[in-house]
């Protein structure tokens, strides 16, 4: 006994080891943008700042605010973000509830989940799905970055699997009492479900979110691209015509900040949401993840 407990101690503490190597792995990257964040330009630009700021200072973040369009590329993600994933749930929920019935109660059961899973294998390209957005007269607006994505597939095969590993006897005692299939969702499906719900609204925030590729080429004037569409064109390139027009308190705020430091807190600022939200749903996600994945 002495020994299996020697054994083990060791063995959990060489688990606890790894682990922390791999997350500090996972969280020097982002401690590093932030230190060059708030590291003096010359600092950065040499190279010199590892995991804490040298010089410290917020002039990178003075500045990046003074771009008359952050805020409302903010602000167009944020919408996308709450409209987005309100429509990814509750067309995920519709779609899951009756896919995860056996084919005794509904048929067509397997021919629509194979027609969904289809579409996780192959996709019409880039070209028919710019034609079908331009053709509904989508373009340059909010709804072409939400309505596209409507249907996330992978999270309603998630959310299917979840319903099929809930007791059949709750759905059996409230048909008895009379309930519906939609009194049964709302009230008996949902509410058992929230590790796998907040899973996938965990996925579909952090899906809004980091999308850029869908507002560069739908969005035609830069005022109506979302934050990561926004600052791709900034970190991929600076712009230099920011010094023609600009006033002295402008330029002098420039020459403080360097392309390294004011790329740096931009990222951070567009990380900042996502690491605020995922606290709160982390304790949800391998539960939700690990059950929706387990199929009867």
């Amino acid at each position: 006994m002495n020994r299996t407990g020697m054994g083990r101690s060791a063995f959990q503490l060489l688990n606890y080891a790894l682990l922390a190597c791999v997350a500090i792995a996972c969280v020097a990257p982002l401690v590093n943008v932030l230190a060059i964040s708030l590291s003096e330009s010359a600092y950065a630009a040499a190279g010199s700042v590892k995991l804490w700021p040298v010089h410290f200072t917020i002039e990178s973040y003075i500045y990046a605010f003074q771009d008359k369009l952050l805020l409302p590329s903010y602000w167009i993600s944020v919408q996308r973000v709450a409209l987005g994933v309100a429509i990814n749930m509750f067309l995920t929920i519709l779609v899951a509830y009756p896919l995860s019935k056996e084919v005794r109660e509904f048929r067509l059961r397997t021919y629509y989940v194979w027609l969904l899973f289809i579409t996780i294998l192959f996709n019409g390209g880039l070209i028919p799905w710019y034609v079908t957005i331009r053709q509904l007269n989508l373009m340059d607006s909010l709804w072409a970055l939400i309505l596209p994505s409507a249907v996330p597939v992978f999270n309603c095969i998630l959310l299917l699997n979840f319903f099929r590993q809930l007791p059949k006897e709750l759905q059996e005692s409230a048909h008895v009492d009379g309930a519906g299939h939609w009194t049964i969702l709302w009230r008996i499906m949902v509410p058992l479900s929230k590790p796998a719900l907040a899973t996938l609204v965990l996925f579909a925030c952090v899906n809004h979110w980091n999308a850029w590729f869908d507002g560069l080429i739908l969005m035609k004037r830069p005022e109506h691209y979302p934050l990561q569409t926004y600052l791709q064109t900034k970190v991929i390139s600076f712009n230099a015509n920011a010094l023609l027009g600009a006033t002295k308190e402008e330029l002098e705020s420039l020459m403080a900040v360097s392309d390294r430091t004011l790329k740096a807190a931009q990222i951070f600022l567009a990380a900042l949401p996502i690491m605020c939200v995922y606290p709160f749903l982390q304790k949800y996600f391998v539960k939700g993840i690990v059950m929706g994945s387990v199929k009867e």
